[in-house]
């Protein structure tokens, strides 16, 4: 459920707001703190979140910090959180559930940290609110729907998210971030998971592939190698060495 099993090509045909998240982060950072590019730097300051400024009615501060980061070690990190704990929940609720729930976390966890301190103009930003989100409809999977999740991801989910809520009281980490988002997640998980089933890759790679047989039947006779060369290890050694290669970027982007 939490391992990526699938090839590169898969991941982006199987999990494509997941995708367009990673996407959307790397990209942002890229024009922001790498190129610096005048527009963008002017669309950061117009999103990014101050309390002050959503007091005096500026409420799209609310959504739009859930797409900006820090730099690129908080973009990294949110997305692999992303890679890791989106897929299977963005499979088991559907491309608009899992895209409703995702901005509802943020958005409360924006709200949560805009109640808290209102009159506040330390900015804060990045996806971790929503991502918490997540855990949150994970927990409730874990006390109300264990036909959801089985023992063994019960445990691996509560470990992390024990560790990430701990980790959490760091210095600069928006806590109430983290916490309303928790609760948001948690709390629309009974709406969101209503008809889910259990995640299962082969049931998604059975799925895509009556969908491919529905609009055009052919025979290939290498059809099977070419499962196991694309599909098997060469594909996830394609996955995980784009996530290398961030975590290198990222410790190099520290010292920029």
């Amino acid at each position: 459920m939490f391992l990526r099993n699938e090839s590169f090509k898969e991941f982006l045909r199987f999990y494509p707001i997941v995708s367009g998240l990673v996407a959307l982060h790397l990209v942002l950072w890229f024009l922001t703190d790498f190129l610096q590019l005048g527009f963008a730097i002017g669309l950061e300051r117009w999103g990014i979140g101050l309390n002050a400024l959503v007091l005096n009615g500026e409420y799209w501060r609310l959504v739009t910090p859930i797409f900006l980061h820090n730099g690129l070690g908080h973009a990294f990190f949110n997305s692999f959180s992303l890679i890791l704990f989106g897929p299977a929940l963005e499979q088991m609720l559907g491309k608009v559930k899992f895209s409703m729930m995702y901005l509802f976390a943020g958005i409360i966890g924006n709200l949560g940290t805009f109640l808290i301190n209102p009159d506040s103009f330390q900015p804060h930003l990045g996806a971790s609110g929503a991502i918490f989100g997540i855990f949150g409809v994970y927990v409730f999977m874990v006390m109300n729907r264990k036909d959801l999740i089985d023992a063994a991801n019960s445990q691996i989910i509560m470990v992390i998210f024990i560790l990430g809520f701990v980790m959490s009281f760091r210095p600069g980490i928006n806590i109430y971030a983290h916490l309303f988002g928790l609760i948001g997640g948690f709390a629309i998980a009974p709406v969101v998971l209503r008809n889910a089933r259990s995640f299962s890759l082969w049931q998604v790679r059975a799925k895509y592939a009556r969908s491919y047989d529905d609009h055009e039947v052919r025979f290939d006779p290498n059809r099977w190698q070419k499962r196991r060369r694309f599909g098997g290890v060469n594909g996830k050694n394609i996955l995980w060495g784009v996530i290398i290669f961030l975590v290198v970027l990222s410790l190099f982007g520290r010292f920029l």
